[in-house]
């Protein structure tokens, strides 16, 4: 029977049941205390959630010994669930949120702007906050005065779409006090579904022996015209398999599965239909099997970043100075007066999409597949 100390400040502690160790804490081997307790506060949307990521490797060099717990959205926790420099994922609920009003901590990171996060963000226990809480009036402020320029960035259009040259990770490093380096996403693949995504292209003939370039025509829907045009995808990749040594894939979830189906009706050629009904991280896998993507301003854009693949961003409405491609990737970027915008809906005729051409697009994807290192 053991009688020694609990060590419940032991980051692999359990409390309930024996943690991975199974044994007592006296003498354990695998004892590690938490030290400096971070929690991060970013739910959604996945692709903001994705590109907060880059935080991580700032703060693990900043707080050596840190523990870090991230709040996310049930939705992104796949995006996170693997990644070595989070110690906790915890979702969002009722659950979770009386947890931490229990636990304190001595870093706390609100990074996001709706009213439960803010409301959190005040109720939590930290020696420290950053980013994001919630006023007197119930509405947002600032937790610290490097944040107020993210709180301006909201509520400012001129300062947003036009005076702004951050790119999000530097705003939130600034936010942070963090010194921004140009830090990388942070994006660990579920190990299981590697080889079934390489199984998945070989079982369509993709064999390796041509650069295989992922589409992913589609895009949300709450703003408006966020997406190419369908006629020019058509297009597009009748030009590409025409001209360039690639192979094309058309990707997407679920909702893109009639949108898919209707590019292929077009096509003059036939690409390999690799299916839509894939979990996140088997999506992200298949992504991992592209050496070129192009998107628009999507959670498979943010994918692509993190995992370090040659990209072809489509720019619309929304604001391309805040995507940082790290070298690796082209911009193209409506030349419309009236964008950005983040409005939701548009009576713009010759709307910021259509103004895209598909010589342009062509001709930068051209110069990422010419760059592709590739000797299949």
């Amino acid at each position: 029977m053991g009688t020694g100390e609990i060590k419940y400040n032991c980051r692999h502690f359990i409390g309930e049941k024996p943690c991975k160790a199974k044994r007592v804490c006296e003498g354990c081997p695998e004892y590690r205390p938490m030290g400096f307790k971070i929690l991060v506060i970013k739910l959604g949307a996945m692709g903001d959630v994705l590109r907060t990521t880059t935080i991580l490797g700032a703060l693990k060099k900043k707080y050596v010994d840190s523990h870090i717990t991230w709040l996310v959205d049930e939705r992104s926790y796949e995006l996170l669930e693997h990644n070595p420099d989070i110690d906790k994922v915890l979702l969002f609920d009722f659950q979770s949120a009386l947890k931490l009003q229990a636990e304190p901590f001595d870093l706390l990171i609100n990074l996001e702007k709706i009213d439960p996060a803010i409301a959190l963000a005040e109720l939590v226990s930290a020696r420290e906050k950053l980013g994001f809480g919630m006023n007197p009036q119930g509405t947002l402020r600032p937790l610290n005065p490097e944040s107020l320029y993210a709180v301006r960035l909201g509520i400012d259009n001129q300062l947003k779409f036009i005076e702004n040259d951050k790119s999000y990770q530097q705003i939130i490093f600034e936010t942070l006090k963090l010194p921004y380096q140009k830090d990388e996403y942070s994006l660990t693949l579920d190990p299981n579904e590697i080889p079934v995504a390489g199984r998945l292209l070989s079982d369509h003939e993709i064999n390796g022996q041509k650069p295989v370039l992922g589409i992913c025509p589609g895009a949300g829907h709450v703003f408006a015209n966020k997406g190419w045009l369908i006629p020019s995808y058509i297009e597009l990749i009748n030009r590409l398999t025409a001209n360039l040594n690639v192979q094309v894939l058309l990707l997407g979830g679920e909702r893109e599965k009639e949108l898919c189906q209707t590019i292929r009706e077009g096509l003059q050629v036939s690409v390999p239909d690799v299916g839509v009904n894939h979990s996140l991280k088997q999506f992200m896998a298949i992504v991992n099997q592209c050496d070129i993507l192009i998107t628009g301003d999507t959670l498979p854009m943010h994918i692509a970043i993190a995992l370090k693949k040659k990209l072809l961003a489509i720019f619309g409405p929304t604001c391309h100075q805040e995507i940082e491609l790290y070298g690796r990737g082209e911009k193209v970027v409506t030349k419309k007066e009236c964008a950005p915008c983040y409005k939701s809906t548009c009576e713009i005729t010759d709307n910021c999409m259509e103004s895209i051409s598909v010589d342009e697009v062509y001709e930068k994807t051209k110069k990422l597949v010419d760059e592709c290192s590739f000797s299949g």
